[in-house]
């Protein structure tokens, strides 16, 4: 890969020239793409963006005074309002970067996309390459299909405008009329103001009918959520108010406006105060280890936070609103909006969902977010339910996709990509970019009639020589990606993983109206299937763990070999690793692996992992080798503790042997439950209560009765494969 030299050693000159028309619409946002030197665009961005008062620099290279942070601070400016930004792609294209700063430019503002020539663009050594680079291959690695594409998107859209180096350059006079004054600036779209009414209705109105409150970028959600907050407060005086997000500086529009209407209230930290009322905001894992007294919590950017969070904060509290991004920055929207539906009706039948539609922040038809959506593929949509009705496995088309052609079939990758943004927890643009340009990886996709059914994403890793390999061993060395092998290595330590080679299921998607039908499992058979004519070691996975889906790769031959002790801040889950074992010497040491695992398993549930869900945990704990045998003494105990003539502790050791022998052999959830979650996972006894919807020690003393009582009619459990 060859750096790109400045083509231009002469004094840059820049050319200016008038449009004869305005270049779009009042209230809407003008996008500038200056494709060149890095020099030049530099001096030309200067002095286009200089007229504008409130101004931005996401890169470097900007000038003397003006704001400049790098791309991975750009979340920093979220929630705030900018007229100008210049992205300068020189130092690095960024798509979730760019894709979270340009939503703050306000209407009739200018964003400035600063490029390498379009022509030389794709094989420019772009320093985010780095982020996707995997050893050995290094930045020469990744590819330009994802800049290629970006190239020709500018290059043949016509709502923006494209100045190359040579051309002049647009004067694009003075800049729209300012806002108004932000703090007279709190009038309300209707939908805003419908918006408003339902929030408050949901602390006022009949309790356990939660309210979600969907929209794109720019259509003052926070300022609907700021608004009905304070207007509560207003309404009943000492009300209390709790607000939660990913992050605190998401929800500093939400403070800000509910500060306007409350032009008394004093800001402490994280806590608004009016009189004796609060608006205060919490961290979404510490709302759930505090007192539920609260008059409405309001959940912002939903989509972001773990489900299981989300379903906790629907049993905990009795008046929730949630709100989130539909097509934002981090993609996680829309799949959100199709999941968390069923949760609801499960929960809480009466909840209502909003769309708030109109832009506040901007006009209808704005260029620079259709540009967004189409370049970052934010609004990408999977196929329609009724395109896939008569699809089945084995009369679809298998096949594993060109990745040159799919960068240049739009339509394509738009569905393909939708379904995976439908499919995964949290599906940024920069998946975009690592599924188009990531070295070694493999997609496998499911057709019916040219629409996507099923899409899998793999990459090859591991296959380190032996003096690396024990440099990972013993943590001298991290080389980038591999994270099969440098998990088994590292965390399970495990010295001959790292020389083992893996293929690695990166993700698997199924469109949600053909699911459980076998598309995946015949997507996984085909993969297993090149992966051992190829000559690698395993098939393996690493995901956040649900009972549902250990048992989905149960199925499909793949075995837990580890478990994370902390969970995943994106999922909300622990991250469990599943292998396959292939060759002979794969399997030698899958069997030491597997046998590993399940001994320091029933250890793990009682510290680190005693928070697991039982139902995990359940899963996990099939085929543990604690399970033994009951001895006579032991039933002994369990009679007399059943009859209540044996306390718990005296039964104890018997409780322990028949809880570990039922769960080795699969036995039902719901038959050993409480000897898993007070026995085998040691939780408290009020702990144990509450996981159990029971009242006290008495209430599970009983259900461990009834438990141990089964169980001996029938001591004997099925058997399942592990």
């Amino acid at each position: 890969m060859q750096k790109i030299n400045s083509f231009n050693p002469v004094p840059i000159e820049i050319k200016i020239y008038v449009p004869n028309k305005p270049v779009h619409a009042a209230n809407h946002r003008r996008l500038l793409v200056l494709a060149g030197d890095a020099k030049w665009a530099r001096q030309a961005a200067a002095q286009c963006i200089a007229p504008f008062a409130h101004r931005l620099w996401i890169g470097d290279g900007a000038p003397e005074g003006d704001e400049c942070l790098p791309s991975h601070k750009a979340r920093l400016w979220l929630g705030r309002e900018l007229d100008a930004l210049a992205f300068n792609a020189h130092a690095g294209f960024d798509p979730d970067a760019f894709g979270a700063v340009i939503g703050t430019v306000r209407g009739g503002g200018l964003v400035l996309l600063l490029t390498p020539p379009l022509a030389h663009w794709p094989d420019y050594p772009d320093p985010d390459r780095a982020r996707i680079a995997q050893h050995p291959h290094g930045l020469q690695g990744v590819s330009g299909r994802f800049l290629r594409r970006l190239a020709n998107i500018i290059r043949y859209d016509s709502e923006l405008t494209l100045v190359e180096q040579g051309d002049a350059v647009p004067s694009l006079g003075v800049p729209f009329p300012p806002p108004a004054d932000p703090e007279k600036r709190i009038s309300l779209t209707p939908d805003q103001q419908q918006a408003v009414d339902a929030l408050v209705r949901v602390a006022t109105g009949h309790g356990r009918r939660p309210l979600v409150l969907m929209s794109d970028r720019g259509r003052g959600k926070s300022t609907a959520l700021g608004m009905a907050a304070a207007q509560l407060l207003l309404l009943r005086s000492g009300s209390r108010i709790l607000v939660t997000a990913p992050r605190p500086d998401a929800v500093q529009a939400l403070f800000d406006q509910a500060r306007r209407l409350l032009p008394a209230s004093a800001r402490h930290g994280h806590c608004l105060l009016e009189g004796a009322g609060e608006i205060s905001y919490r961290a979404p894992d510490a709302l759930l280890h505090e007192a539920a007294h609260c008059d409405l919590l309001l959940v912002d950017e939903a989509a972001a936070i773990p489900l299981p969070l989300l379903e906790q904060f629907l049993t905990k509290y009795n008046r929730v609103a949630f709100a989130t991004t539909e097509h934002g920055y981090e993609g996680a929207g829309r799949g959100f909006s199709l999941r968390f539906p069923t949760l609801l009706q499960r929960l809480t039948p009466h909840w209502r969902r909003m769309r708030l539609t109109t832009p506040v922040r901007w006009a209808e038809g704005d260029p620079v977010e259709d540009f967004g959506f189409h370049a970052l593929l934010l609004n990408a949509e999977a196929a329609a339910d009724s395109d896939l009705s008569e699809a089945t496995p084995e009369a679809c088309l298998l096949e594993r996709l060109d990745r040159d052609r799919l960068a240049m079939d739009e339509g394509l990758l738009s569905e393909l990509f939708g379904l995976l943004v439908q499919a995964h927890y949290q599906t940024r643009p920069s998946d975009l970019r690592h599924l188009l340009d990531g070295p070694d990886i493999a997609i496998w996709v499911l057709r019916h009639r040219d629409h996507v059914a099923a899409v899998l994403l793999a990459v090859d890793e591991g296959g380190f020589e032996a003096g690396l390999a024990k440099a990972i061993w013993l943590g001298q060395r991290r080389p980038q990606g591999h994270l099969l092998a440098q998990t088994l290595t590292t965390h399970a330590g495990f010295k001959e993983a790292a020389g083992m080679r893996y293929c690695r299921i990166m993700r698997l998607a199924v469109h949600p109206a053909i699911q459980r039908r076998g598309f995946g499992s015949r997507l996984v058979a085909a993969l297993v299937a090149d992966t051992e004519r190829r000559g690698r070691d395993f098939v393996g996975s690493s995901f956040g763990a649900t009972a549902g889906l250990l048992t989905f790769w149960r199925r499909l031959g793949l075995a837990p070999v580890r478990i994370g002790t902390r969970r995943e801040a994106a999922s909300g889950t622990h991250s469990a690793t599943l292998l396959r074992p292939l060759s002979p010497k794969a399997h030698g040491l899958f069997d030491r692996m597997r046998h590993r695992f399940l001994e320091s398993l029933p250890y793990l549930l009682t510290d680190p992992l005693q928070g697991l869900e039982a139902e995990v945990a359940a899963n996990l704990l099939v085929g543990t080798v604690l399970a033994g045998v009951l001895e006579e003494q032991d039933r002994l105990d369990l009679e007399a503790f059943v009859q209540g003539r044996r306390d718990y502790a005296g039964a104890y050791l018997a409780l322990l042997r028949l809880g570990y022998l039922h769960a080795a052999g699969g036995a039902p959830l719901a038959q050993i439950k409480p000897l898993l979650i007070k026995v085998l996972q040691g939780h408290a006894w009020d702990d144990a209560a509450t996981l159990l919807g029971l009242t006290g020690r008495k209430g599970v003393n009983e259900a461990l009765r009834q438990a141990a009582g089964s169980l001996l009619v029938d001591p004997k459990s099925p058997r399942f494969p592990v």
